[in-house]
């Protein structure tokens, strides 16, 4: 509790910045493989699919089994410091809390509304779906500060059981969604568009920067885009869908040869809250193809480690902009029992758009290449290779 209440007052603001460190940690995936627990695929478009649970209280979270990057946050009167995740691909806020007393909960820093001289109920309950098992909770109000912006009589979600063990592995307390309203579970105000009502950023931005190869320093900013973390110009494309943070794809390359997978137009989704690169499963055979991989006995795919430097670039081509993701990008190393293994971050989606294209996600594996710039003003998406 200390470290993450020091971490909040570290807070650097300049020049009408806010920025909120994120640390990574070891994924909910890696940390049950570990303990001999396999978790089952589910294709990560699931969690796009949830319109008809926009007006209900019903959410999904089906792939945050592989998600590593969290800050700190607090709620309440006197604030309660949790760790969250930062998910531009969800809409809500929802803490553990004190009303819950399953092994899942307790493994976990909890919300106690009666400490909260500013917490008020709003009695609507919701249910939040997960691949390996599931989360019931109620709203409330109180009081959040995100990175020192405070914003009052912010809608919360309060977990009242989680009966899986999956959430025993998590190393966050809650999420919070920094997607569109019009997927918000109970129709609940999300924190960026309180932000922008009760007017508290200078623009109604927000940036990403995921540092690669495990170093510290990745950091979500609000209200200006911050120079220090990108290199060159921001490349800016439209949101093509003001649901999650959806843009359209012109093209794809491999090693700088267009393949024709997008000519008809693909589209995207801009998720901080999917670890790998997402591609149409019809599509994927022919990549990995392309990379020389090798399934392996989990479903995912494996490469020469002594092979890395000769594996292809792949490039999407957006608003006309080539932008490249080296082997680097999306090869990670591991080590087990003295051995070295070199994991594909690949996943296959197997649902298109709501509009029948082809769909990606960019998840870490583009993030932590690209520095990400999200424009609620300009309904815009801004990308700049990352500092």
């Amino acid at each position: 509790m200390k470290c993450l209440v020091a971490v909040l007052v570290c807070v650097v603001l300049a020049e009408g910045i806010v920025k909120i460190p994120l640390q990574k940690h070891k994924s909910m995936r890696e940390a049950l493989r570990e303990k001999g627990i396999k978790l089952p695929y589910q294709d990560p478009v699931l969690k796009y699919q949830a319109d008809e649970f926009a007006g209900s209280a019903y959410m999904y979270i089906n792939n945050y089994a592989d998600t590593t990057y969290y800050g700190a946050i607090s709620i309440g009167t006197p604030p309660q410091s949790f760790q969250v995740l930062f998910d531009t691909g969800s809409a809500n806020l929802w803490v553990d809390s004190a009303y819950c007393n399953t092994q899942a909960c307790n493994a976990h820093t909890k919300f106690n509304p009666q400490q909260s001289s500013t917490f008020s109920h709003n009695g609507q309950s919701f249910y939040l779906p997960y691949g390996a098992g599931s989360l019931y909770g109620v709203f409330g109000y109180d009081t959040v500060n995100v990175g020192g912006i405070v914003i009052n009589n912010q809608e919360i979600g309060l977990s009242t059981n989680e009966p899986n063990q999956a959430f025993l592995a998590a190393k966050f307390d809650g999420i919070l969604g920094l997607s569109y309203p019009s997927i918000s579970a109970g129709r609940e105000t999300p924190v960026m568009d309180n932000m922008i009502h009760q007017n508290l950023l200078n623009a109604n931005i927000f940036a990403f920067y995921l540092s690669r190869e495990g170093q510290q320093g990745s950091v979500l900013s609000f209200g200006e885009v911050d120079n220090s973390m990108y290199q060159g110009q921001i490349f800016w494309t439209p949101v093509t869908s003001e649901t999650y943070w959806q843009i359209g794809v012109d093209g794809f390359e491999i090693n700088g040869r267009e393949t024709g997978w997008c000519s008809q137009g693909c589209q995207s989704i801009v998720d901080t809250g999917t670890s790998t690169l997402t591609a149409p499963s019809q599509l994927l055979g022919s990549i990995m193809q392309a990379i020389g991989a090798q399934q392996n006995q989990y479903g995912g795919y494996m490469v020469d480690c002594s092979q890395i430097n000769n594996l292809p670039t792949l490039s999407f081509v957006i608003s006309g902009v080539s932008f490249p993701l080296p082997p680097s990008a999306y090869i990670s190393q591991s080590y087990q029992n003295g051995y070295q293994y070199c994991s594909v971050n690949i996943a296959p989606t197997y649902l298109p758009s709501r509009d029948g294209r082809p769909l990606w996600i960019f998840g870490d594996v583009f993030l932590r290449e690209y520095y990400s710039v999200y424009d609620r003003t300009n309904n815009r998406l801004g990308f700049a290779t990352a500092a």
